[in-house]
């Protein structure tokens, strides 16, 4: 009882049929399915621009560090640090 037999879907398809007519369940078809391709479309544009802000974006940063990088000058005293394995018991100068 709580599903449809293939009778009761034949009789759906003769009303729906009657009602609207094949020529416009074709153009309603037809209509719907570029309006999919229509939005598929959209979204590989939207997602290939994306990627591309991405990517410029990311050589955009490598240039402004690399050029902040070459104006800095770091002053200190190079110390070297102690291992765990030196068993020297050397501290650091």
């Amino acid at each position: 009882m709580g599903s449809f037999s293939i009778w009761h879907w034949l009789v759906i398809l003769a009303i729906v049929l009657l009602l609207f007519g094949t020529k416009r369940l074709k153009n309603l078809g037809s209509d719907l399915g570029s309006a999919i391709k229509g939005f598929k479309n959209a979204v590989k544009d939207e997602e290939k621009k994306d990627a591309d802000t991405a990517a410029g974006e990311g050589s955009k940063e490598s240039l402004a560090h690399k050029e902040a990088d070459s104006s800095r000058v770091i002053e200190g005293e190079a110390v070297r640090r102690q291992n765990s394995n030196d068993q020297s018991g050397n501290k650091p100068s």
